[in-house]
């Protein structure tokens, strides 16, 4: 269960992540108020979820989560420029992600 409310932690840091720039220096107070609610939820659930697995492995894979996710969104949804070696570096940093929780202890 721990994994999944670290995946979720994960997914909350994307919506943060991807709200940032919609909140034009925190002068836009819906997506500030957005960017602050999903902030607040990854965080929490991050502390949850390190309550059982370690803190660098449960940190590791959020951040990753949030790093790949987001990338994801600004390709695809804000119509981010992009390139072939940014696209297989996100590639290795899923792999990463993968081995890092492959090889977490139970």
């Amino acid at each position: 269960m721990a994994w999944i409310i670290l995946i979720v932690a994960g997914l909350f840091e994307v919506a943060w992540a991807s709200l940032l720039d919609r909140t034009d220096g925190f002068t836009e107070p819906v997506p500030t108020a957005g960017f602050l609610v999903t902030l607040g939820a990854s965080m929490y659930l991050l502390a949850v979820a390190t309550r059982t697995i370690p803190v660098g492995t449960g940190y590791a894979v959020w951040v990753g989560v949030g790093v790949v996710g987001t990338f994801l969104v600004g390709v695809i949804v804000k119509n981010d420029a992009t390139n072939i070696w940014q696209a297989v570096s996100m590639v290795a940093l899923v792999a990463s992600i993968a081995a890092v929780k492959l090889t977490a202890p139970s």
